[in-house]
């Protein structure tokens, strides 16, 4: 019984033992099943599986080759191979700067967004001022001045196109009325200033120069030809309506022996300067000239043109601003022979015959002279109602009586010095004329103006057979014809020279252009070697300009004047010896 009941105890334990079992293991199960649920404490959720096969992975080298001749490129290369060597591994001896790829001699030059006006601005500017902007891009946060420092402060930077800075003031104010139910005193745009003078009047000492002028005009005045017939009626022999106008012509003999031991002038052509001066033939072959061998010093203010004597080119002509004009020596003693004086205004232009023994000049003072080389004396003169810009004999001859002038009021006028009228008048221009030159055995002549045109015209046919105009030219204010008469070279005002060959139907030669200079504003002059081996050319800036005519090409730039050089001459018989003209009253001679 007792054993029996120890039995049933032990059994008891048993069973509840195992309830507890089952329980606590349903718990654990219960708990790691939540945890398995639960996203937020799920191992699952941070166990990343990679099914793939581990492969040993080798660069790959994905530069390309990129042709330097390419132009378009249509993907962006990289810097490895923009860098690249062209064929080849990378030579070790070079630097990195003889490694690098060049298309001009010192570098690789880029393209960048330029106007021309910029560009033309900048060039201008270190031509004439001696410097310029810094063209380096990126390496300076404010633009930089390169070349004369000390030039560049005193014009303050300021560019060749730029104006002077104006003074800081109060603008002038107006009597503005826009109330426009105001009928009569409503003004708009069109008010006046507030201490504007609508009405003039000459001051004291102006009033009496005026009343001066007029009493020497009413005295000088001409009488009519009423008055010229009533005094005929009281007096038939009087003289004095014969008398003309006293002419303040005078002329200078500068040296003391013009006859030599035969009595002959100094118009003779010399013998004895070791070169035949008399010859037809240029020198075989021209030099350029290197240094400055004299100075032709009279003048007292700018000279204008330079003018050879015909056929020997011993003795040259200068006309200048000082109202003169002076006949010089070209070897020897290289004197100033004579001083023509009697123009009022500055003389523009001069033109020797076709002997030498008269010449013509033509003044700002709307007159044109007749002199006689030798004695000086005024034969003719010749009044126009406009200024003279160009004068001209006709080379022929036979038409020695006759010459040309170029007109400021766009008239070509032929007169004869005979009787002193004009018998021909070309008007097709619509500009001021700045050159006249004959050509194809002065039979035509050709006329540049102010209208940027060329025309040709047959010799006394006063419409032109020949209009050359293109919407890029420029004026042309200046004028030279080879010695051989083939070509006619053009100084345009775009700094340019341009060639054209008047008997070949007078048209431009494309590859015949002579840049590298700068004459735009003036009319400087040019001329061809004997030998047609250069072009000669003053500049704006003092210089003289050679070219070879073959390349076209600077061949040289001499600093001939401190002012602008106008004019430039080659001696016909000389094979390096030429004259320059400036602005700073000289002339001088280089060998």
């Amino acid at each position: 019984m007792a054993l029996a009941a120890i039995q049933a105890l032990y059994d008891d334990d048993d069973d509840k033992t195992d309830e507890i079992r089952v329980k606590k293991h349903e718990e654990d199960t219960e708990d790691r099943m939540a945890v398995l649920n639960d996203p937020a404490f799920s191992v699952m959720s941070k166990i990343k599986l990679n099914l793939t096969p581990a492969i040993a992975i080798q660069p790959i080298d994905t530069s390309s080759f990129l042709d330097i001749k390419t132009r378009e490129v249509l993907y962006n290369p990289k810097y490895e191979d923009m860098y690249a060597p062209i064929y080849g591994p990378t030579n070790p001896n070079l630097t990195q700067q003889q490694r690098t790829f060049k298309n001009v001699l010192n570098g690789y030059a880029e393209s960048t967004t330029l106007s021309d006006f910029q560009f033309e601005n900048q060039r201008r500017t270190f031509d004439s001022f001696g410097y310029a902007v810094d063209p380096t891009v990126g390496e300076h946060a404010t633009p930089q001045l390169v070349g004369d420092q000390i030039r560049a402060e005193i014009n303050e930077g300021m560019t060749i196109f730029e104006t002077a800075k104006k003074p800081a003031g109060e603008k002038r104010k107006k009597d503005k009325n826009y109330d426009s139910g105001d009928v009569e005193g409503f003004q708009g745009p069109w008010a006046p200033y507030a201490d504007e003078i609508t009405t003039s009047r000459p001051s004291e000492e102006e009033q009496k120069e005026i009343d001066e002028y007029l009493s020497k005009r009413r005295k000088a005045k001409r009488p009519t030809r009423d008055e010229q017939n009533a005094i005929r009626a009281r007096d038939p022999e009087s003289t004095t309506l014969d008398k003309e106008a006293e002419d303040p012509s005078s002329t200078t003999l500068h040296i003391k022996d013009p006859y030599d031991y035969q009595g002959r002038s100094f118009l003779h052509i010399p013998q004895d300067v070791g070169v035949n001066l008399r010859s037809e033939d240029p020198p075989q072959r021209c030099f350029i000239p290197k240094q400055c061998i004299h100075t032709y010093k009279g003048h007292t203010k700018a000279i204008q043109k330079i003018h050879y004597f015909p056929v020997s080119a011993h003795l040259f002509l200068t006309c200048s601003m000082d109202c003169k004009v002076k006949l010089w020596e070209f070897y020897n003693e290289r004197r100033c022979v004579r001083t023509y004086a009697g123009h009022s205004q500055a003389v523009r232009d001069v033109s020797f015959n076709f002997g030498g023994t008269e010449f013509l000049s033509a003044s700002y003072d709307k007159s044109v002279k007749l002199w006689d080389t030798e004695t000086g004396q005024v034969k003719s003169k010749f009044s126009v109602r406009k200024i003279p810009y160009c004068v001209s004999f006709n080379p022929s001859e036979s038409k020695q009586h006759l010459f040309i002038c170029g007109m400021s009021d766009k008239k070509i006028l032929c007169f004869d010095i005979r009787s002193g009228h004009v018998v021909q008048e070309y008007d097709r221009h619509l500009g001021a004329i700045n050159t006249v030159t004959f050509v194809d055995r002065n039979r035509r002549i050709v006329s540049t103006s102010d209208d940027k045109s060329i025309r040709v015209w047959e010799w006394n046919i006063p419409v032109d057979f020949k209009y050359i105009a293109e919407p890029t030219m420029h004026s042309m204010p200046a004028v030279a014809q080879s010695k051989n008469g083939r070509y006619l070279a053009f100084q345009s005002m775009d700094n340019q020279i341009r060639i054209m060959e008047p008997m070949a139907n007078f048209r431009w030669k494309s590859k015949k252009v002579f840049k590298g200079h700068m004459v735009s504003g003036y009319a400087c002059g040019l001329d061809f070697s004997p030998d047609m081996s250069y072009v000669i050319s003053g500049d704006a800036d003092g210089h003289l300009v050679i070219w070879d005519w073959k390349t076209t090409r600077v061949f040289e730039k001499i600093k001939a004047h401190d002012n602008v050089c106008i004019d430039a001459k080659w001696h016909w018989h000389e094979k390096s010896r030429v004259l320059t003209a400036g602005w700073d009253n000289v002339v001088k001679l280089w060998d």
